[in-house]
């Protein structure tokens, strides 16, 4: 039987591009359609095994892997145990970044989408201070966490308390393009292969003239340093961002 996994974050990770290397390789099927992302398991009853296999892998024939990436997971408390209730022990997979580019990536991403008017300085501080309301039933969840979604190491460990996880970061993958092959190989296929399109980046956020002042960058590096080190801790090695604090 195929090995079951999930890409479950984080959003503006890089994760579109994990996505697409992925569904390249001829051992692996990834579930269809895609955009949107399938976010199966924010359903309080998500479909049983054979059903979510018909409607999502109607394609597949006979790869090793089927995987689903769904960006809202990580940040879902209650998808964790709806995920062990269908499949079992899938692998799960997670792409991180530096949590202050990660939150410059989001406004960029809400601003050219048009749900976001705020200059950039003032929609990351108001997030620091007090989350936004937003319009559930447009989107999962909300488009303005820029500066919350940042603080990976609580989501992170309800998915390493249940099942086996791959976490990378966006900056040793685009630092060594072959990283992509030890997850491969984690999954159980070849490791060997290499999508042509690899050093192409995919859903890259739009172009800006704003840039964060130094005074508020200050303040977030302190705002994520102690998640930064409950991170480096969990994961037994240290993030490949500026962090103050030795592990």
């Amino acid at each position: 039987m195929s090995l079951h996994f999930l890409v479950v974050g984080a959003q503006r990770c890089g994760t579109t591009w994990l996505h697409d290397q992925l569904a390249a390789h001829p051992q692996v099927a990834m579930a269809r359609p895609y955009r949107p992302e399938p976010k199966v398991f924010l359903d309080p009853a998500p479909p049983d095994l054979r059903t979510y296999r018909e409607r999502y892998f109607s394609h597949a024939d006979g790869e090793l892997a089927l995987g689903e990436k769904s960006t809202s997971y990580l940040e879902t408390p209650e998808v964790p145990d709806r995920v062990a209730s269908r499949l079992g022990t899938p692998r799960i997979v997670v792409q991180l970044r530096d949590p202050v580019e990660r939150a410059v990536s989001n406004y960029r991403f809400s601003r050219a989408h048009g749900v976001e008017h705020r200059p950039l300085d003032e929609a990351l501080r108001c997030d620091l201070t007090a989350p936004r309301d937003w319009d559930r039933s447009k989107t999962s969840v909300s488009p303005f966490a820029y500066v919350s979604r940042g603080r990976y190491a609580v989501e992170l460990a309800r998915w390493m308390d249940r099942f086996e996880v791959h976490v990378q970061f966006l900056e040793d993958v685009r630092a060594e393009p072959d990283a992509i092959g030890a997850l491969y190989r984690w999954l159980g296929v070849d490791g060997s292969f290499r999508n042509d399109t690899a050093s192409e980046p995919v859903n890259a956020s739009s172009p800006s003239d704003e840039h964060l002042d130094r005074h508020l960058l200050a303040d977030l590096r302190e705002y994520y340093d102690d998640s930064d080190a409950a991170l480096a801790t969990l994961l037994g090695r240290p993030v490949p961002w500026p962090h103050r604090r030795s592990t």
